[in-house]
């Protein structure tokens, strides 16, 4: 197959492409990458021009059926993205260029690797060509400042990196199934001090009164969303600024992928106090928000990660991603893993100091986790 048989097409938003054809290209279940999740966002209000992300997804077909897909959007700023960029924009406003527009290749306020190009297997080297080619000519098109995927999949990675993109590194916290059985197993590979911290710190959220419950999207009543709302907007309103996602979103994607959905929330003298969001592939679990309206000793820990872990471990889920950042993670089994990111930067003036920036900063990273991995909460024996 050459370029010659594959047409591309530029699409503001994904009801425009056919959703069957699309979720054919989804691996391993990917919520995320899901036709259902990223629709459920345009529609919903929780991207568009007020956000900054303005849906230009790349779609490739042949004889009128799409065989590779590519999220994309026209970014008007950096919100949202976990991948820190303002340094750039500042060099670009020191010499009088604008750094916005640029095009992202990501999942919308979710730190969470996965393909970035979505391909029909076989067809890998002429649709990922096409697509590097594509994004750099709408690029020129906008005036914008570069391209950018984000916690792209280790094939993307690759061939980005071999077309001579910049390649970032950062850190996440991620837990490992070991083949465990029950959630005491885990407890029994950790060091006995944190293996007690852990224990005292559920005990603490039963010893409150607190009791949790798991739900996904068949079992989660309205009720149970809204109460998740109300969690979820009070942590922006005191914390983060800006909430991206509502009620009628939540809901949708729980009756779209009822499944692929945990909703745990946390009750106390007959009502919700505390929930928290997670989202499951065929191989992964992935966290993603949280919220409470009252302050209970270790609740956090408990709703986002143990719960989480007990998910894992009863359903044979292999890896848990409870979100970006928070060392803390690593005293409660979670070990550091590298995340990468790819650029091409339009303004050739750029590109060496940005890969001079990128260097030194891998180098940090790497230092960073190796300097995690000696903390680690596992026995010297089961590490």
């Amino acid at each position: 197959m050459t370029d010659r048989d594959l047409v591309v097409r530029v699409h503001a938003g994904l009801n425009e492409i056919n959703a069957a054809e699309w979720n054919a290209l989804v691996t391993e279940n990917h919520p995320f990458l899901k036709h259902e999740f990223l629709a459920a966002m345009e529609t919903h209000g929780c991207v568009g021009e007020h956000f900054g992300w303005l849906p230009m997804h790349l779609a490739l077909y042949r004889q009128d059926r799409l065989v590779a897909a590519m999220p994309l959007y026209r970014k008007l700023n950096s919100y949202g993205e976990f991948v820190f960029d303002h340094a750039w924009e500042e060099a670009w406003q020191r010499v009088g260029l604008s750094y916005f527009p640029k095009l992202v290749s990501a999942i919308p306020y979710t730190p969470a690797a996965g393909a970035r190009m979505l391909i029909q297997p076989g067809m890998e080297e002429a649709c990922r060509n096409m697509f590097l080619h594509t994004a750099r000519e709408l690029v020129t098109e906008y005036g914008g400042s570069g391209v950018h995927w984000l916690f792209p999949e280790t094939a993307d990675l690759a061939f980005l990196e071999a077309h001579g993109l910049v390649i970032r590194n950062d850190c996440q916290f991620h837990w490992q199934n070991r083949g465990y059985a029950a959630f005491d197993d885990f407890l029994s590979g950790l060091s006995a001090r944190k293996r007690k911290n852990i224990r005292r710190e559920r005990r603490r959220v039963a010893e409150a009164g607190v009791t949790l419950r798991r739900l996904n999207g068949h079992t989660a009543s309205e009720q149970d969303w809204a109460d998740f709302t109300r969690f979820y907007n009070r942590l922006f309103d005191e914390k983060w600024g800006m909430a991206t996602f509502n009620q009628d979103f939540f809901q949708a994607v729980a009756r779209a992928m009822p499944d692929q959905v945990l909703l745990v929330l946390a009750d106390f003298e007959g009502r919700s106090i505390a929930g928290a969001l997670m989202f499951a592939s065929d191989t992964r679990l992935y966290g993603r928000h949280w919220g409470c309206t009252e302050e209970i000793d270790s609740l956090h820990f408990e709703a986002c990660y143990y719960q989480g872990i007990e998910y894992c471990i009863e359903n044979g889920l292999q890896v848990f991603e409870p979100g970006a950042q928070g060392e803390r993670k690593v005293a409660r089994g979670f070990n550091p893993v590298k995340t990468a990111s790819a650029h091409w930067v339009a303004e050739a003036g750029f590109v060496k100091p940005i890969r001079r920036f990128a260097q030194m900063e891998r180098r940090s990273i790497g230092e960073y986790i190796r300097q995690l991995q000696q903390q680690t909460a596992y026995r010297k024996d089961n590490s």
